[in-house]
């Protein structure tokens, strides 16, 4: 089932921010293998996303990388330097990114504008319901981790927060979307 009002958000975000996009329809797809039969007229990099947390619980990671590369776990928790990690929770991705399972987006990091400011001192002031052990110093739930190699990407592709769609920004766009959205984000090599 479509969620137009994720979808309209992620658009209207883009609109109002001059971050130029192509926008296309299709069923829902909550996996790569699904979606690659639908996305070979697409021409851009698709992206596979994973959203992580850490073993306490109190930080996120969503990790993003080009969908035909294979990434386990254990690699990635020493590339990271995170800590041991597990796959986050339908819960805790809808509390952080406004995601639900399958779905998953950087887009979704619309969701994490916002949620605290800062005193005069300098520390945080979350915002009502957020919870402070779960910012990062920068005011922030999550943490991105990017394909090194989407740095030479011409275009990308992601779900707008619900996988009934895939958007396509240029990396200039999405480049933008990430200063707008002004989390930490580091680039990482992901091996085939």
């Amino acid at each position: 089932m479509t969620d137009i009002p994720r979808i309209a958000k992620v658009l209207d975000f883009l609109d109002r921010n001059g971050i130029g996009y192509e926008y296309h329809t299709h069923p829902p797809l909550p996996t790569i293998e699904l979606a690659l039969e639908y996305w070979k007229e697409i021409d851009s990099t698709h992206c596979k996303n994973l959203f992580f947390r850490n073993h306490k619980g109190n930080r996120h990671y969503l990790v993003v990388f080009e969908c035909h590369k294979e990434l386990d776990i254990h690699s990635l928790e020493k590339m990271l330097h995170q800590g041991k990690l597990s796959f986050a929770s339908a819960e805790r991705m809808e509390r952080c990114l406004g995601l639900l399972p399958g779905s998953v987006s950087p887009l979704g990091l619309i969701n994490d504008m916002g949620l605290s400011a800062f005193n005069d001192d300098g520390s945080l002031c979350p915002a009502e319901g957020v919870c402070e052990k779960e910012l990062f110093p920068n005011g922030h739930r999550v943490k991105l981790f990017l394909d090194a190699d989407l740095q030479t990407a011409r275009r990308v592709s992601f779900h707008p927060c619900d996988n009934t769609a895939s958007v396509v920004v240029s990396n200039d766009g999405f480049m933008r979307f990430l200063e707008l959205w002004g989390g930490e984000y580091e680039w990482i090599d992901v091996s085939v």
